[in-house]
């Protein structure tokens, strides 16, 4: 039987101690690396689940961002519709403003013509009127120095006041011969005219009207209107116009004079032959 030897011995067990310590070197090295590996896939993993947290959250940016994207595209497409719907309501606008603008200069043409005419129809008729304001002045020198007469005029109203007793008796309406004298000088200056109302006012003092008179004429506004009315007929007669004449009564409410005295009360009865625009009528 084979014997081994103390150094074959020897030899074998040094070379599995050495292999034993090749193993586990071998081990330890990849178990150093299997650590390594599994703290780099920890890191991996936390980094990829950074990656992850980040790309949602920015995704949800992103949808954040379309949203608001697509808002402002709504929004400016229905601005742009406002704005198109605006541009043309000013172009209407414009167009309907540069029409009324034409008419208006047209108006305004219209008008300086027509304001033209009405000046040129007044100054005709404050000439007219100055005409027969001059007249009546010569032609009634006598009665005016007399007091019989009063003419005035006033921004084209021209007013002849004649007193009562050169016209009537007291408490009568029939005209006496000297007063159809004056009328008739009236009437002469009065006859070419007819672009005027001629209007007959009957004037008369505050004293009631008393005893048998008052039966036929109860106030002063009777007796006005009656004495108004036969200056008027006498007018028509000698050839005025009717339709120029008017009679109005006033009774003694516009008085010219103070009725507390006779010298007041005698101008308050009056007949006044008024000249007047057509459209005061």
């Amino acid at each position: 039987m084979f014997q081994k030897s103390p150094l074959l011995l020897t030899l074998a067990v040094a070379a599995l101690l050495c292999g034993g310590c090749v193993a586990k070197s071998e081990y330890l090295q990849k178990q150093a690396e299997a650590d390594t590996l599994t703290r780099n896939l920890v890191a991996v993993t936390a980094r990829n689940a950074s990656l992850t947290e980040q790309i949602e959250r920015l995704n949800a940016e992103r949808q954040k961002l379309t949203a608001e994207r697509d808002s402002l595209n709504t929004r400016l497409g229905a601005f742009a519709e406002e704005l198109a719907l605006t541009t043309a309501e000013a172009r209407r606008t414009i167009k309907e403003l540069s029409d009324r603008n034409l008419e208006l200069e047209g108006d305004k043409q219209m008008l300086e013509e027509s304001v033209a005419l009405v000046r040129k129809t007044r100054d005709e008729a404050v000439r007219t009127v100055n005409k027969t304001y001059e007249g009546l002045l010569n032609e009634m020198k006598d009665e005016i120095e007399q007091g019989q007469i009063v003419i005035t005029e006033l921004k084209g109203k021209l007013t002849v006041d004649v007193v009562d007793k050169i016209l009537f008796d007291s408490g009568q309406v029939e005209i006496k011969p000297e007063g159809l004298a004056v009328l008739k000088k009236v009437v002469d200056i009065l006859i070419p005219v007819s672009d005027k109302i001629i209007r007959v006012e009957g004037h008369t003092d505050n004293v009631p009207i008393k005893g048998g008179l008052a039966k036929r004429y109860p106030t002063n506004w009777e007796l006005s209107a009656a004495r108004a009315i036969t200056v008027t007929r006498y007018l028509e007669n000698e050839g005025l116009d009717p339709a120029l004449l008017s009679a109005a009564a006033f009774g003694e409410y516009q008085p010219v004079a103070d009725n507390a005295t006779p010298e007041g009360r005698a101008k308050n009865r009056r007949i006044a032959i008024v000249l007047l625009p057509r459209e005061e009528r």
